[in-house]
């Protein structure tokens, strides 16, 4: 247990923000442990995956906890699919990676995304037309009210679009210990229509692609137009693609004739990168905090000395162009703290 811990190296956002208490566990047994020291204390609590998820807007007056858990297993299912549970503490990538060297197909579309796989439910976590939810089995949880395990499954867990029960009546209450998914071993199932991933395919000559080429692909996409954290300080996109009624994206097209949408039933699922692009935010910068070139929708750390609060007010500027302009509220993806 250390006191006055800077928490700079383990948020992607790199903001100095100081924890009053900071532990890393390895066990459930030392998670207990750290749990009862907060509960004795009166202490509210910080969990840190990858840090890939957190806007630090102040110093956190709690015990901060970083799960280390680690660990990957397997079990075969029948001649084409395997459930592989990975613990908390696997570094999301690291774990696909782990999984197309076995041939394991499914996550292959979700290939770099920052963080853990603790934190992979919490927000339904999805590229390139592929969500967890699309192979999630299910999750042991540690219940904070009475420190007992307890295992969610896809139903319970109540996916959304970057949601579930995780981020709603649950949220603190539950601590993702580990998490199983239901892939392919042989009969995969190729996802390349979302995105840009079919021309990338063609830019490397590929016409046949396996898991590992759409994965290749995905990754080539990702770094041309998403800054590596560990370069620049940044959470990935920060804010949710809205979704607004027909009626009203059907109003906006005739005022803005270009503006992009992908309908689903009554409902339009509107690029948030789109609409921060037409307010003129590509690129910007103010004080510390910039918009990234390539990706309007990734808010980055410009100097590397932002602080949260700094990049939160960006961030509502932002909000608020864009409902000013188009009439569409935005919603931050990222946890503040």
């Amino acid at each position: 247990m250390q006191e006055n811990f800077s928490l700079k190296p383990y948020n992607t956002f790199g903001v100095d923000a100081q924890a009053k208490y900071f532990v890393e566990i390895n066990s459930i047994e030392e998670l207990r442990d750290a749990l009862t020291f907060s509960k004795k204390n009166t202490l509210p609590l910080l969990f840190l995956g990858g840090g890939s998820n957190i806007l630090l807007t102040k110093d956190f007056d709690g015990l901060a906890i970083k799960l280390n858990l680690k660990g990957i297993s397997e079990k075969d299912l029948n001649e084409n699919e395997v459930l592989v549970t990975a613990k908390a503490g696997e570094n999301w990538h690291e774990f696909v990676m782990y999984c197309l060297s076995k041939n394991y197909g499914g996550l292959e579309n979700l290939s770099l995304i920052p963080g853990n796989v603790g934190t992979s439910p919490m927000q339904n976590i999805g590229a390139y037309g592929t969500e967890i939810k699309d192979v999630f089995v299910c999750c042991q949880v540690l219940d904070l009210e009475n420190f007992e395990l307890t295992t969610f499954d896809l139903e319970k867990c109540r996916f959304g679009y970057r949601d579930s029960i995780f981020k709603q009546e649950g949220k603190g209450r539950y601590i993702i210990l580990d998490v199983t998914f239901k892939l392919t071993k042989k009969e995969h199932q190729i996802k390349t229509e979302y995105g840009a991933i079919t021309s990338e395919l063609e830019n490397l000559g590929i016409t046949n692609p396996t898991i590992q080429d759409v994965s290749k692909a995905v990754i080539n996409i990702r770094q041309s137009k998403l800054p590596d954290p560990k370069q620049i300080g940044n959470a990935g996109s920060f804010f949710k693609n809205p979704t607004i009624p027909l009626v009203q994206f059907e109003d906006l097209k005739q005022k803005f004739n270009n503006i992009q949408g992908y309908p689903n039933g009554d409902m339009v699922k509107v690029p948030a990168g789109w609409l921060i692009e037409q307010c003129g935010w590509k690129g910007k910068q103010i004080g510390n905090v910039a918009s990234h070139k390539l990706q309007s929708l990734v808010i980055i750390n410009a100097t590397g000395k932002a602080t949260g609060k700094e990049i939160f007010d960006f961030s509502t500027e932002i909000i608020n162009s864009v409902q000013e302009k188009f009439g569409i509220g935005l919603e931050r993806e990222v946890n503040i703290i």
